[in-house]
């Protein structure tokens, strides 16, 4: 996922660098392969120095995956305003339902980027960190909110599943939207939850 802060000049700038390198990488990735992509040919492709690249990903993976900490630091806030009264599971699909504009607003990049990842086992095997680094911060979040640590841990990581299962359904495809995928994956969850 592709945010940036449009907060003044410079961020404008580093925020459009950082879009060029992600679509010259993803352009690249998609013609050439990303194991037969370097990092010099994407800095090349965006128009910038290679270390110019480095400045801002720290490998050729990362540019993937830079949305990575904007997403989990919306859903943490998100967390934080939802009544603690309100279960584990329903806070985590409020807070999942809440950054869908950031997703939606992204699906161009997402949708490429996300059936490369499906054919690269280097970029699935950094997926799966990522989503269990995220899976771990909302678990913590939880944990706050006095749920007890198991069943955080448990709603955290089941959450993420059915959340990463929601989007890349949406991903395939689009027809009834990120939110009804959402609520429909908030639904069987919660149906295979009750007739265990």
């Amino acid at each position: 996922m592709s945010v940036t802060d449009k907060g003044g000049d410079m961020a404008n700038r580093d925020g459009d660098v950082r879009d060029r390198l992600q679509q010259a990488a993803l352009g690249l990735f998609q013609e050439h392969g990303y194991d037969r992509t370097t990092a010099a040919e994407i800095a090349a492709r965006a128009g910038v120095t290679e270390r110019t690249f480095f400045r801002h990903f720290p490998d050729k993976r990362e540019v993937l995956f830079d949305g990575e900490a904007i997403l989990r630091e919306a859903l943490l806030a998100a967390i934080g305003d939802i009544p603690d009264d309100v279960g584990p599971l329903d806070t985590l699909f409020r807070a999942f339902g809440s950054i869908q504009p950031l997703l939606e607003n992204n699906r161009s990049f997402a949708k490429p980027r996300q059936a490369l990842i499906a054919g690269t086992p280097a970029l699935q095997e950094r997926e799966l960190a990522k989503l269990a680094v995220l899976a771990d911060a909302l678990a913590e979040a939880l944990v706050a909110r006095d749920v007890p640590e198991v069943r955080a841990i448990l709603a955290a990581r089941t959450g993420m599943a059915a959340f990463a299962q929601a989007v890349m359904s949406w991903l395939d495809d689009e027809e009834g939207g990120l939110g009804a995928r959402l609520d429909l994956t908030e639904r069987e969850l919660n149906a295979i939850v009750t007739h265990c």
